[in-house]
C-alpha cells in the first residue's frame, strides 16, 4: 500500500480501538473503576490460564520492559508487580487512559503513551524485553512492528509475542458453528501458520514457537451454540491427548532473542 493508504488504515485501526474495549462484555462494573479492572484481570487469566505458566512475569526485576499494544495494562501490571521498569504504548487513546487508571489504582509506575507500534519513538537498544501479546494480528504491518521491536531491543534482549493460528481449533470452530471471532470486524485481523510466524521473526535468534490456548468454556456465547460448545466440544477436545492437538492451539506464542552480534 502507498503512504496515503497506510495512513488511512492506521486511522481506521485507531478509531476502531478507541471505541472498543477488549473483553468489555465480561465486566460487570462500570468502565474505569477499580472493580472493572479486577473483572478484566480475572477473566483474562481464567481464559488464558496458560499465560503465567509460560511467561515469567516476575523474571524481569530491574529490567526495562515495553509492551506494544498494552490495552488497559492487564499484563503490563504483572510485569510491574514483578519489579520490572515498564513502558506501554497503544494506538488507542482510550486504552492508554484506562491503563493509567489501572496502574494508579495499584500504586504502580509506568511510562504509558499513545504511539504507533510500527514507528516507535524510542532509541535503539533501549529495552531488555518487548512484549506483544495479541497486537500483531490487528496492526497494519506486522513485519514493520517486529522490525521496530528488534531495533529498540538491546543486544541479547528478548521478545515475547502472540498471533492467532490460522490452523487453530477456534478458527475452524468459528466457521463450523457460524459464530464470528472476537473483533472479526476489526479493520485488520490476520492469522498465521507456525511457518509464517517464524518467517516474520527471521531477524531474531533462538526462536521458539509454542501453540497454546486450548478450549475453555465461553462466557461470551449463549443459546444452543454456546451450550453445545461448552458442554460437548470443550470436554471432548480436552479429553484428547495433547500431543494429538498441540499444533492446533489458537495462540502461537513466540519467544525469541535479538542476537548479541546483529546481522549485517
Amino acid at each position: 500500500m502507498n503512504e496515503q493508504e497506510y495512513r488511512i488504515l492506521i486511522e481506521h485501526i485507531q478509531t476502531y480501538w478507541n471505541k472498543r474495549i477488549h473483553d468489555l462484555e465480561v465486566a460487570t462494573h462500570p468502565v474505569g473503576t477499580k472493580e472493572f479492572f479486577e473483572d478484566l484481570t480475572e477473566y483474562r487469566f481464567d481464559k488464558l490460564h496458560y499465560l503465567p505458566k509460560i511467561v515469567n512475569f516476575n523474571g524481569y526485576r530491574g529490567k526495562k520492559v515495553l509492551e506494544i499494544g498494552c490495552g488497559a495494562g492487564i499484563d503490563l501490571v504483572r510485569f510491574a508487580q514483578g519489579g520490572a521498569r515498564v513502558s506501554g504504548v497503544d494506538l488507542s487513546q482510550t486504552a492508554v487512559e484506562l491503563a493509567k487508571k489501572n496502574f494508579a489504582y495499584k500504586n504502580l509506575t509506568a511510562d504509558l503513551k499513545v504511539m504507533n507500534g510500527e514507528s516507535l519513538k524510542f532509541q535503539e537498544n533501549s529495552f531488555d524485553m518487548v512484549y506483544l501479546h495479541g497486537v500483531l494480528q490487528y496492526t497494519a504491518d506486522a513485519q514493520a512492528m517486529l522490525d521496530e521491536a528488534y531495533r529498540i531491543l538491546k543486544p541479547g534482549g528478548e521478545l515475547i509475542g502472540m498471533v492467532y493460528n490460522r490452523r487453530g481449533w477456534l478458527n475452524v470452530m468459528s466457521k463450523f458453528f457460524k459464530v464470528e471471532l472476537e473483533h472479526e470486524d476489526a479493520p485488520v485481523l490476520d492469522k498465521y501458520t507456525i511457518h509464517e510466524f517464524r518467517k516474520l521473526l527471521s531477524r531474531f535468534s533462538d526462536v521458539k514457537i509454542i501453540p497454546e490456548r486450548f478450549p475453555v468454556k465461553s462466557r461470551l456465547h449463549g443459546g444452543i451454540k454456546g451450550l453445545l460448545f461448552n458442554t460437548c466440544f470443550v470436554g471432548a477436545f480436552n479429553a484428547l491427548p495433547r500431543s494429538w492437538v498441540r499444533r492446533s492451539g489458537w495462540h502461537l506464542m513466540a519467544f525469541a532473542k535479538k542476537s548479541v552480534i546483529s546481522p549485517a
